[in-house]
Order: C-alpha cells, then structure tokens, then sequence
C-alpha cells in the first residue's frame, strides 16, 4: 500500500477490487451482496467501514453506488437474497449439475468388453504391481498405483497383462469395470471444482455454470475418463490445484490464520499429487509458482509489511508449495519400490548396483583382472547393458556373428581376455593401461572382430561393423586385435588408472588397425538381431559412449585372498535419483512418429485426434467437442489482442477504465491465461511424440478462461439476457456433445451421420466401418450369434477334422451319416473365411481356420494393430532411444530364452 491506496494486484490472475468508491451490483444473480462477499472472500471489516484494504467486491454497475445507500436494492431482491435457498444455491447447482456429469462419466461404462487404446499399458502395469516384478515406465506412479489398488481390491488375477487391444475382459473375469470406474469418478470430481474454481474467484452464478457444463460435455475428457488412463487423475489434481489456490488467496487478509494455513496446505498436496502422476504436472506447479513470486512481490512493496512478516510468508509458501510438494512426490516412488521389490522386465533399464536391491545377486569379484580371466564387460555411456554375442549372423556387411549390447545377464556375456597373439600366460598376468589384447566369446569361440565394412543400422561414415569372427582352433587376425585404454578410475583406489580393476576402472577398447573406439548407442538391430542394441567401431567418437567396464572377474588362478570388490547397493534416495534420470531420458527418446501422433500447432483447432478401439463395426475416436475447442480458443486470442491492445493505448497515453472492470478482469483471465499457457506452450519445445490428449489440462483452463470471457461480455445484460445466452451455449455444446457421442461411447452410427459430423477433413476416422443403417447391426449380430453357437457346437467334436480323417481312411459310410453336419460346417467355414458357402463343391477341411472376431464384425481393424501407446507419455510406443523400453525388453526376454534352449540342443 502506498499513500493510503491498495494495490488491486495481490496475486497474479485473481480478482480484485479496491478503491475509495467501491461498487456493488444490483443483478439479483450475481450473489454479490455484501453479506455473501464476506461469505465467499472473508474480506468485509467487522465494523462495517469501507476500508481500502477490507472490501472485495464482486460486481460492478455502470454507476458508483455508495455501500451505505441501499436504495438501489429493491426490497423483495433483498428479501430474496436472505433467503435460504438463495444462500445456499451454489451448493445446490453444484450438487445436481455433479449428479447429471455421473450419468454422463458412467454411461455404458462397461462397454467395450475388451481392452482399449494405453490400457494395454496401464492394466498390464497394474498386473505387474499386484505381481510384484519391477518395470519401468516414463510416468510417475501415483496414478498407476491408484489403478493397481483398483485392481486388486476387485480381484484382479495378475496373470491377464491386457496384451493387447482387443483383448477380452469377460471370459477371464478381469475387474476392468471397476478399474475404469475409479478414473470416471475423478472424472466427475472435475465437473463441481470448475464451477467452484470460477465461482469462488469472484465471477458471476451464470458463469460458473457455464465453465461446469463445457468440462462436462466435452467429448475428449469425457473419453480419457472413462478409460483405465492417467489422464483422469492428473486433471483431477490439476484442477483442485487451481481451486485451493483460489480459495487460498480469499484469505489473503486473514493471514496465518487456520483456513489460510488450511488452502496453502491443500495446495501443495494438490501440487505433489498431479506431479506424482504425469510429469505434466509440473505445469501446474510453474503455473503457483509464478503467482507466488508475484504475490511475495506485492508483499515486499507493501510498506505495512515488516521483513519479519515478509519473511513469514516466504516461509511458509516454501514449506507448503515446495517442500510439501516434493515430500509427497518422494513417497509415491517410496511405495513404488516397496511395491516392486522383486526382479522384473524393467530390470535392464537400470545399472546393476540398482538391481541388486531386486533381489539380484553379483559376487564378489577379485580387483586385479588377469589374462586368462573370464569377465562380462558392461557398457557405462547407455543402459544398454553388457557387451554380448550369439550364434546368429547379420544379414548385412560381411555377414559374420552379431555383437550387440544386451541388458539381462546370460552366459553369452561372458569374454576370454588374451594376450595379442591370442595366447594365455601359464602364470598370472595382469592387464594394464596400454596393453594389446584379444577378447575371445566363450560360448562360440569368435574373437571381438572389426574391420572395413558399415554396420548395418549406421551409415556413418566413421562407424564400422563390429563382428564376431573366427572358430576353434583359429589363430585370428591382426583385426582382433584391441587396446585398453583407462580413462577413469576411482578416487579410492589409484592404482586403477595404470591396472585394470573390476569395478573401479573405466576404459576403452581402440582398435589397433582401424583406429576406432569400441562404441554403443540407442540405435537397435531389426528383428533379425533380437531388437538388441548395436555395437561398432568409431573414429572420433564422443567418449562417453565408449566407456566400459570389467563388472564380473573370474580366473581358476586367483589367490584366495586376492583383494575383491562388489558393487554398494543404492539406498532410498539413489534408486529415485537413478530411476527419474532413467524416465527423463526415455522421455526425452520417445522421438518416433506414430498413426496418430500431432504437433501442439493443431491442439487449439482441433485438427485430429487418436483411434482408440474398433470392433463390431463400431469405433472409440478421441475427438473433442469441437464447439467447446473453438469458442475456448477464441477466448485465449481475444484476451491476448485485447491485453496487447490496452497496453498500446496505454502507452499512447490512455486511460482505459472500461468502468471500472480492468483491472479486475485482466486479474482473472490473466490468472487463467497464464494457466493454459504452462500447460500449452512448453509442448512446442519438446522433440518427442506428442498427443491430442496432451493439450486437455490447457483446455481445461481455456474453458475456465471463456466463462470468464462470458461474465464480462453479459455483465451489464439483463439477468433474464444472460440466463437466454447461458442456455444457448450450453444447449449448442450438449447438442455437439450427443453428436458425436458414437465415437466417445464406441456406440451404433450409420455412416451418414458419420459424415455428417466431420466438421474437418483433417478428421480421419473412417465412417466407411459403419453401416448404412443401424438395422444392419441387428442383422450382424444375429448372424455372429449364428455362426459362434455353430462353431461351438462343432468345437468339441471337432466334426469336421473328425470328417476329414474318415474321409482318409476310406469310411464312405460315415460320410454318409454325417452328412448334414458337413454341410452345416462348411456354411460355418465360408462365413469365417468369407468362402463360397455352396456345400455342393468339395472343400479340402484341412483349410478351416479357428474363429477371429475381426474378420466377422469389422473390416476395418487396423487400428487394433497399431503400434501400442502410453499416454506423457501420456502414450508408450515401442522405444527407440537410449535406455531401450518395455516391448524390446520382453523381446530381449524372449531371446535369451531362445538362447538358452539352443545352448540346452
């Protein structure tokens, strides 16, 4: 406060009005009187003086109205706003506009029975926590935990992994409703804090629920809610966030009093959870934080306020919005390891002093490495893991055995250090820096080989094929040959720089030949190679991809009491540092294109969205209600050119009061605007696949920010004006809302409608899957009820292979007794394999194919076969990157079992 007058600018985006004159309202909606402000904003002083400091008043009218002269009251609007009822109606909105968005979230919410879009990803996930087996993904774990709690409270058998879409639910008795249920009923918890989030910042009841009815009735929330996805609950957290705040700063004239101690509180929970579940929940912290430094800005020009006070308030914003927020945050992943505390798939993606704590065992190995040793050797620049070969070749180059980089151990990891010459010294010897040395695979006697030929996935023209080459017996070539080179070693042990030390020493391996480093890298082998990581040879390669390390050290000769080494295991806080390091740079690798994928440029216009399910001729589309998206856009633009406009007139030298309403509204929308611009604009920075579904916590604040827009522009209208335009929008975004429900609800469309709904050609779900009427999925499914009971009934008999074997044998008279039922199972056949049905023409029965729902109901099931997503991160596809991922793990799973058993041959 300077001079006498208070600053109107507490807190950055929330509303406020001071002044020697302030004015009220007389619209009998606005529930501004000054009894309800003080209900709403605790605000009003007790002795009933308009103090500059203790007035907050919510309405404004186009004339200045001293608070004492109540005669521009009528006294039945007096009477009306003392009224319980009238008192109490927010509360009673709230409640019936909550009940209505119950119906909406929960409609048919069994319905598909089969696994859709990420749950692939987020059931599978859920499975893995009730299993125990530690996995990786690039999300944090609050929401998946909450999922996995779902699950096992209703049942869930951890053997289903939701493999993939389509999977069914019903035959294996999989809980998915409940599952799904949890993410509808955050869902719906949105619905009543959008219209508290609008109401408590000072705006009109019209408005409030307008903001309400849009986050209903909007297509794509609607969709992500009612799905076993994160997004449900981080814009759950997200949007309590923004209300405690609100509310939060309603008590900025009661400071350190229990309600404020109580709203900070409750937003730094609200910031530790929606961070807890998507790193897109950062944003909501930016979005605090930023209000926050400009409210300690304000504090610190207020000549009232000691340092002390100052001081005060910093602190106790510290603890609750940083410390709080970053407790809880830790606690989630705390949970997450006591719950994973078994070995897992995600295994490889971590270093091996972390899979220790998995229930992983490493022996201690002797120091000194000796010739003659056997060692694993495990790459330090990736995850990758350990350097690796198996008798397979490249189908590329010279074709000789592969080398790669594997993450699980295995007996193929296993090397023979030489001498040059490829001999063993009878007595010990050990490897020092400078030494040449040959490293010989134990299980198929090939020597690390490298030579003038391009690997087969790099056409850099500094990187050559790394191979295995050679057979028992085999002298080798000058072109086995390797240079240890130290370039690191631990501060404990110094001798690490000039011996090779398990462990401690870090090293390169240069060709003497080619003059390369030995060098790994993100890029992966095609399926020919196992998907495992490629190994070449590098000039001027950066070194921190040709680093390695002696991990295990075995030789016949050590003595006894040869010094040994292991590796610490980590405690709490290292495995979270190593675990978010890990997420950031799977994150950051998500870089490949996808189906579906978008750029943040197409959000706002809504130019596609993401194919979720198809079967049965019937279609989950993620799409948003394209009304709700363009008039919520339009709000952003028009604050934007509006705000750019007054800050040019201003600097021309005018003043522009617009009646008093400025700076009030520049507050409120500013507050918003500043909320969906953290929540948009960072995505334009960011290299990695990226999602319609990304953009919904923007679109939530957008939504915010257009109710806010609608107050302003109705707030000299008549009530009865205002109630006419609230009903007109909500009325045309309900309308839109039930248009396009078939793609929202995967419910029966003809295809006419589905045209006529494609609002941009950009929109590329296809209404050729659907049929021309809705009769015709009458027709379908009593045609698929047919053809199952058939094949049922021929199932267990088996007739037709049973037929077939007669027909072989020479039993002509069985043929004859059934008759019939050939030509029951050859109707059965053509309707399975789309087949001439014509029982007269003879048919090998050998040709039969087992039932697929797929070529019954739908022609159109690509998207089943997409590759899988996981909504940063939200949505997973199959990683490329450096630390590898989930599918390419299970592969690598899948191939050390292979290797196993042909060793086993």
């Amino acid at each position: 406060m300077r001079n006498g007058t208070s600053s109107a600018v507490d807190q950055t985006g929330i509303p406020v009005y001071r002044g020697a004159h302030p004015r009220t309202s007389s619209m009998d909606d606005a529930n501004s009187s000054q009894e309800h402000d003080s209900h709403h904003h605790n605000t009003n002083n007790s002795n009933g003086k308009n103090d500059d400091d203790t007035n907050d008043i919510k309405g404004f009218n186009k004339k200045k109205v001293d608070l004492n002269d109540h005669t521009s009251d009528h006294p039945s609007k007096r009477k009306r706003r003392s009224a319980h009822w009238y008192q109490s109606r927010d509360l009673q909105t709230a409640t019936a506009i909550t009940a209505l968005a119950l119906v909406v979230r929960l409609w048919a919410i069994g319905y598909p029975t089969s696994v859709v879009f990420d749950e692939v990803h987020f059931g599978g996930f859920a499975s893995k926590y009730i299993k125990g087996g530690f996995f990786m993904d690039v999300h944090p774990p609050l929401a998946k935990m909450l999922i996995a709690l779902t699950g096992w409270i209703f049942g869930l058998n951890p053997s289903f992994m939701f493999k993939e879409i389509g999977t069914d639910y019903l035959e294996p008795q999989v809980p998915y409703i409940p599952m799904r249920l949890m993410g509808a009923l955050m869902g719906v918890a949105v619905v009543p804090i959008a219209f508290y989030t609008v109401r408590n910042s000072g705006h009109s009841y019209h408005a409030s629920i307008l903001a309400a009815l849009l986050v209903l009735f909007e297509n794509s929330i609607t969709a992500q809610s009612r799905l076993i996805l994160l997004d449900s609950p981080l814009i759950l957290f997200t949007a309590f966030t923004a209300l405690a705040w609100t509310n939060f700063h309603n008590q900025r004239n009661n400071p350190f009093s229990d309600e404020w101690f109580v709203w900070l509180c409750l937003t730094g929970v609200g910031l530790g959870l929606a961070g807890s579940c998507k790193w897109v929940g950062l944003f909501i912290i930016a979005t605090i934080g930023c209000s926050t430094i400009k409210q300690l800005w304000d504090l610190l020009g207020d000549l009232r306020i000691t340092p002390r006070a100052w001081f005060n308030h910093f602190i106790a914003r510290a603890v609750f919005l940083i410390a709080l927020p970053i407790a809880i945050y830790m606690l989630m992943f705390e949970i997450h390891f006591l719950l994973l505390a078994k070995s897992g798939d995600g295994d490889g993606f971590m270093s091996a002093p972390f899979q220790m704590t998995l229930g992983h065992s490493l022996q201690e190995s002797p120091l000194s490495v000796a010739y003659g040793a056997r060692v694993t050797i495990r790459h330090q620049g990736t995850a990758g893991g350990y350097l690796h070969s198996h008798p397979s070749n490249y189908e590329t180059g010279s074709k000789q055995q592969q080398i790669t980089l594997y993450p699980h151990k295995d007996s193929n990891n296993e090397w023979i250090i030489q001498k040059r010459d490829g001999s063993i010294p009878e007595s010990l010897e050990y490897v020092a820096h400078g030494d040449h040395v040959r490293l010989m695979h134990i299980s198929t006697d090939k020597c690390l080989h490298s030579h003038d030929h391009k690997p087969p996935m790099t056409e850099d023209e500094n990187h050559f094929e790394v191979t295995g080459y050679g057979y028992k017996g085999f002298s080798g070539d000058a072109n086995d040959e390797w240079r240890v080179e130290i370039v690191e070693h631990d501060s404990s042990d110094p001798e690490g720089a000039t011996s090779l030390h398990t462990l401690r020493s870090k090293f390169k391996l240069v060709h003497t030949n080619m003059n390369c480093d030995l060098f790994s890298h993100s890029v992966k082998l095609p399926k020919w190679g196992f998907e495992q990581q490629e190994v070449t040879c590098m000039r001027s390669a950066v070194q921190s991809k040709t680093v390695w390390m002696i991990e295990s050290n075995d030789h016949a000769s050590y003595p006894e009491d040869a010094p040994k080494v292991n590796y610490k295991k980590p405690g709490f806080l290292g495995k979270f540092i190593e675990l978010n390091k890990v997420m950031w740079s799977t994150n950051a690798g998500l870089v490949e294109s996808h189906p579906y994928d978008s750029r943040p440029s197409s959000w706002p216009l809504l130019r596609r969205g993401i194919s979720f399910w198809g079967k049965e001729q019937k279609h989950i589309y993620l799409i948003g209600n394209w009304f709700t998206w363009g008039i919520s856009t339009a709000s952003i633009i028009l604050y934007a050119a509006i705000r750019g406009l007054l800050l040019i007139r201003d600097k021309r030298g005018f003043k522009d009061d617009l009646l008093g309403l400025r700076e009030y509204y520049e507050l409120t929308g500013g507050f918003f605007f500043m909320a969906w611009a953290f929540h948009y604009l960072p995505f334009f920075l960011m290299g990695r696949q990226l999602f319609l579904h990304h953009y919904l916590p923007a679109l939530y604040f957008a939504i915010l920010l257009l109710s806010v827009t609608f107050d302003l522009g109705l707030r000299f209208m008549p009530s009865r004006a205002r109630v006419v335009a609230l009903i007109l929008f909500a009325s045309v975004a309900i309308y839109v809302f039930r248009m396009m429900s078939p793609l929202t609800y995967g419910f029966e469309w003809t295809r006419s409608q589905c045209e006529a709904t494609k609002m941009q050609k950009s929109w590329d779900f296809d209404c050729n899957q659907y049929p021309e009427t809705l009769d015709q999925y009458v027709a379908n499914s009593a045609a698929s009820a047919s053809v199952s009971s058939a094949v049922e009934a021929h199932s267990s008999g088996s007739i037709l292979s049973d037929l077939t074997e007669r027909i072989l044998a020479g039993d002509e008279e069985g043929d004859k007794e059934e008759g019939e039922d050939v030509a029951g199972a050859k109707v059965v056949q053509g309707v399975v394999l789309g087949q001439d049905t014509d029982v007269g023409v003879e048919e090998n029965a050998s040709d039969a194919t087992p039932l697929d729902d797929s070529r019954v109901t739908d022609p159109a099931l690509a998207v089943e076969h997409l590759p899988k997503e996981d909504d940063d991160e939200d949505v997973e596809p199959s990683f490329e990157f450096e630390y590898g991922d989930e599918e390419t793990m299970h592969d690598d799973e899948e191939e050390h079992n292979g290797e196993e058993e042909e060793e086993e041959n």
